[in-house]
């Protein structure tokens, strides 16, 4: 498969198994209740553009703040993936989200920006995601058809959580409580498998740059 298009899928994936719509979707619900449809859309609109304007942040001044203070990338991708590891158990336990936010938000509380674009979307999982995909970015002999793919991820997955939000009551009527129980429990395995493959290449990369470990090692 061609390298651009794997960075696609993988950056895709990644990011639409951190946000976990249909977690987000009784975080949703339970905010705006007693809103209109209208009140639903307005609210899935900005928290979707409000997280997509985050993404973008961090894939543009990533590296820039790594070098500010003086962290490495391999210990990025380390707490990324203790991080990552940490949500997806998070996500076996019942009602993971249940006690992040109080439920029924009143009317002047705009919950478009905290808490839905931030944690719930865009949260330390996704954050280290994009900085830890930054520099296989500007690595790459293809910068710029590789950040194109990752710019169109980005929007892609933000596009389906759109849509998993503004139809967020038709999802939840045919799925129910518990099949989305269910999807959350299965995407938390494959977040905190994510999370351990993280782990090991931070450390292999660590390792290796003070020659602790041959480069074919990462190889294996």
């Amino acid at each position: 498969m061609d390298p651009t298009v794997t960075l696609f899928v993988s950056m895709f994936t990644t990011l639409l198994a951190i946000i976990n719509p249909l977690e987000a979707i009784p975080v949703f619900l339970g905010l705006l209740q007693g809103k209109d449809d209208a009140e639903h859309r307005r609210v899935a609109r900005k928290a979707c553009l409000y997280a997509l304007l985050l993404m973008f942040f961090f894939l543009i001044f990533g590296n820039l703040l790594l070098r500010l203070f003086d962290v490495p990338l391999s210990m990025v991708r380390v707490v990324g993936g203790v991080i990552l590891m940490r949500i997806g158990f998070e996500l076996f336990a019942p009602s993971a989200n249940s006690n992040l936010i109080p439920k029924g938000g009143n009317g002047s509380q705009d919950i478009a920006f905290i808490p839905m674009a931030m944690p719930i979307m865009f949260g330390p999982g996704a954050i280290a995601t994009v900085i830890g995909l930054t520099s296989t970015i500007k690595a790459s002999e293809r910068a710029l058809l590789s950040g194109a793919a990752v710019v169109l991820a980005m929007v892609a997955t933000m596009l389906t959580v759109y849509l998993s939000l503004r139809y967020a009551k038709n999802i939840l009527t045919k799925i129910g409580p518990q099949g989305i129980d269910a999807a959350t429990r299965i995407v938390g395995f494959f977040v905190a498998a994510m999370g351990v493959g993280l782990i090991f290449h931070g450390s292999v990369e660590f390792l290796q740059s003070y020659g602790v470990l041959l480069g074919g090692v990462a190889g294996h």
